[in-house]
């Protein structure tokens, strides 16, 4: 499977009879898949599948869809409310007899605010839902559109992924290969560590120092964090091979790297060992950056 980003665009339209739709989806990152719909008044009926649409091509990512909807070509209907103009009427027969006026007028009356009533023709039921699966079936298109968009920024970011899990491996070859890892540099600075405590004092213990010296030799030894880092390496490049939603597998490695990064500088008593960790941090930092955008 293909990586895919967590950030995206698209958009899309048609036209069901009287109806013309408009759907619009954008995506970045989030934690799980979120879909925040805005549908017109009334559209509900298509929640349900728009939102399981969505599930089945995404599987992280904020998104928002909004849909718009008008109805065009259709000619005005006008309509007398006769509850309102009975209401006008009775009223006008009861103060005639109390006021002289001249009778009132047609267009007058049709004048007066609530009579008339003007608004789009009847819709038929078999209309409505015909626009409501055609934009339905729109929103599948535009939402595999925002996959596929989402799949394309997805395989430039796997190329970067790669370039930083490239650096991190080479850092942890350059810290393998440290002069400061061999035996008898370790010795060399344990003899001195232990020089420098006897000049301070002839009545330390034997076992004690014996303790010590072991102690700071396996505090000196990074073995088991190159270890670590070499193996995190290896099964990043494996997810990234293996493609899918792996985002949060990443991240979780990332976390990793950054801890065995950590270890080395705080174990390191060789100066190009801590260049070497420090640069090791930033590395993973930005590996875990680009990341966040991982679906």
């Amino acid at each position: 499977m293909a990586l895919s980003s967590m950030t995206g665009f698209a958009r899309g339209h048609g036209v069901h009879g009287s109806y013309a739709w408009a759907w619009e989806v954008k995506s970045v990152n989030g934690k799980g898949l979120d879909l925040r719909l805005r549908l017109p008044p009334g559209w509900d009926a298509i929640e349900a599948p728009v939102r399981a649409l969505a599930a089945a091509k995404l599987a992280r990512g904020s998104v928002q869809a909004g849909l718009t909807v008008e109805r065009t070509g259709i000619a005005p209907a006008v309509r007398v409310n006769t509850a309102v103009l009975e209401a006008v009427l009775t009223t006008m027969r009861e103060l005639a007899p109390r006021i002289a006026a001249s009778p009132p007028s047609l267009d007058g009356l049709l004048a007066l605010k609530g009579v008339i009533e003007i608004g789009d023709a009847d819709e038929s039921e078999e209309e409505r839902r015909g626009a409501e699966t055609a934009a339905t079936e729109g929103f599948a298109d535009v939402i595999g559109a925002l996959a596929e968009m989402r799949r394309r920024e997805g395989a430039a970011l796997g190329d970067v992924l790669k370039a930083r899990l490239g650096e991190i491996a080479a850092l942890t070859q350059r810290a393998e290969l440290a002069p400061g890892r061999r035996p008898e540099a370790i010795r060399a600075r344990i003899a001195e560590q232990v020089a420098a405590l006897l000049s301070q004092s002839d009545r330390f213990d034997p076992d004690r120092l014996h303790q010590e010296a072991i102690l700071i030799s396996a505090k000196a030894d990074v073995r088991e964090e190159l270890d670590r880092l070499s193996a995190h390496v290896a099964q990043a490049r494996q997810l990234i091979g293996e493609g899918g939603p792996i985002g949060r597998r990443l991240d979780f490695l990332a976390q990793e790297l950054n801890r065995e990064a950590n270890t080395l500088c705080a174990k390191s008593n060789d100066v190009e060992l801590t260049t070497i960790g420090l640069e090791l941090k930033a590395a993973v930092e930005q590996f875990r950056e680009q990341v966040q955008n991982v679906e």
